[in-house]
């Protein structure tokens, strides 16, 4: 049974499993929306913005999620990650491609000896309303066709009605049907109101197991934001400490420009430290980022920027 005290200090959350009760830290909405201001606004010197172009790339989930989906769309797809531009053979491949589960062995065998992951979402994405044995069963499929990694959505209902037991149960329960997989929790953080309440979910979701907590599922007008990565990113640093595990961070949804991109390392970087700085701690979910990427990794080579029909075609 999780019970949920607040004192002066925060929001105690006790009956979670993991050792120790945990602290939930009180949010303080201005001074979060100014210092994530402050941080994705730095300014980056050249070498380093070759560096952290070609990072970001490696730690892209380069994703298709439409209903329109085909497996020669996934096969195009899995060859741009395997290369994400054909006239720089030395880029690093991105780290995961990610579609519908039905498509997981097709991704599966299209990066088949590569370094890139197959992700699939499960668990009745986007909403997550259906039943439990029906979401874990879709999570085992996944599995068994071939997926490293399973992106599943938070009972948003469960934890804004206060149902905290269901929201840290069902997302154990998950974390057990993956088996060796890796599981990612989608917040949608669009949907939870508050900064607090971002804060309180990502808590909840890293103790009952979650590898990775993830912003968005990129479905809703509102997804990744400075402000909430940095919300995320103070809380898994605060669970590190309470606990000694470390956690993931998946941005998704809204994340299209290498700006953007370097403005999120830096953020990470400055609140989590530079070990997160990799695609086995990091990742940015998207479908368009990629592009603008490589124009920005072309244009540092070469001092020009290409034409539109010169870059590859998502």
């Amino acid at each position: 049974m999780i019970t949920a005290s607040r004192d002066s200090r925060g929001i105690v959350l006790e009956g979670v499993a993991v050792d120790t009760p945990l602290r939930v830290q009180p949010v303080d909405a201005l001074a979060l929306q100014e210092r994530a201001a402050r941080l994705v606004s730095r300014s980056v010197k050249r070498e380093s913005k070759v560096a952290g172009l070609e990072l970001s790339v490696r730690c892209v989930d380069l994703t298709t999620l439409e209903g329109a989906d085909t497996p020669g769309k996934v096969r195009a797809m899995c060859a741009r990650a395997l290369r994400p531009d054909p006239d720089d053979l030395s880029l690093h491949p991105v780290a995961a491609v990610c579609v519908y589960g039905a498509l997981v062995a097709e991704a599966r065998d299209a990066v088949a000896g590569s370094p890139v992951k197959v992700a699939s979402v499960a668990g009745a994405f986007p909403s997550g309303q259906s039943h439990l044995h029906e979401r874990l069963e879709e999570i085992r499929r996944a599995v068994d066709d071939g997926a490293h990694e399973v992106d599943i959505v938070l009972n948003r209902g469960a934890l804004l009605s206060g149902r905290l037991d269901v929201v840290h149960d069902e997302i154990a329960a998950a974390k057990q049907a993956v088996g060796h997989a890796h599981l990612k929790t989608i917040l949608e953080t669009g949907e939870l109101g508050s900064y607090e309440m971002v804060r309180l979910a990502s808590m909840i979701a890293m103790a009952a197991g979650s590898d990775v907590i993830k912003t968005s599922t990129g479905k809703l007008p509102v997804s990744a934001t400075p402000p909430v990565a940095l919300c995320m990113s103070e809380a898994i640093r605060d669970f590190g400490e309470q606990t000694g595990r470390v956690v993931g961070l998946k941005l998704a949804g809204g994340v299209r420009t290498a700006k953007q991109a370097l403005g999120y390392l830096a953020l990470v970087a400055e609140t989590l430290g530079t070990d997160w700085l990799t695609p086995d701690r990091f990742r940015f979910g998207a479908s368009t980022l990629l592009n603008d990427l490589v124009l920005q990794l072309r244009f540092q080579r070469t001092g020009r920027y290409p034409r539109p029909g010169d870059l590859p075609v998502d």
